[in-house]
């Protein structure tokens, strides 16, 4: 891959339906997972977008349905997302305007640090290594947009 792609408006450029595969590897055990499915970016009202993802997760060779509901609203500056669970609490901010961002999520004793790149206006990637007490894990996910 080459280098990173501005992103002017993040949510702007999220809008819509992407495939994603992921792959969660842990690190202190070596289990690999994988979940494949689909996210979809629609509109809130009063703005931002609602992130709903939907597939299969294997792990451990046993197959199950999963979902994640976020909340990407309108970030400090324009062009970014503050990015919530789907209860409202706060999970991270996300700047693209580089096509590169790295955020902190502290959880309890661990941390959650994700790394964001986008690499053309249809590919982007996350991410996230997980460190503390209770887990050692690489989660690994890239986006495809869908038509």
């Amino acid at each position: 891959m080459g280098g990173f792609w501005p992103v002017a408006d993040v949510l702007a450029h999220l809008a819509g339906r992407w495939r994603v595969e992921r792959t969660v590897r842990d690190l202190a055990s070596g289990d690999e997972g994988r979940f494949e499915g689909v996210t979809v970016f629609s509109p809130l009202a009063g703005g931002g977008l609602l992130h709903e993802e939907s597939g299969t997760f294997t792990w451990q060779g046993v197959a199950r349905p999963a979902t994640r509901t976020l909340r990407f609203l309108p970030g400090a500056s324009p062009g970014t997302a503050d990015v919530r669970f789907a209860d409202g609490r706060p999970f991270h901010d996300l700047d693209l305007t580089s096509g590169r961002h790295v955020a902190d999520h502290p959880c309890a004793a661990d941390l959650y640090r994700g790394e964001f790149t986008v690499t053309d206006a249809d590919h982007w990637r996350s991410v996230w290594r997980v460190g503390g007490p209770a887990k050692e894990l690489l989660l690994t996910t890239d986006y495809v947009r869908e038509g």
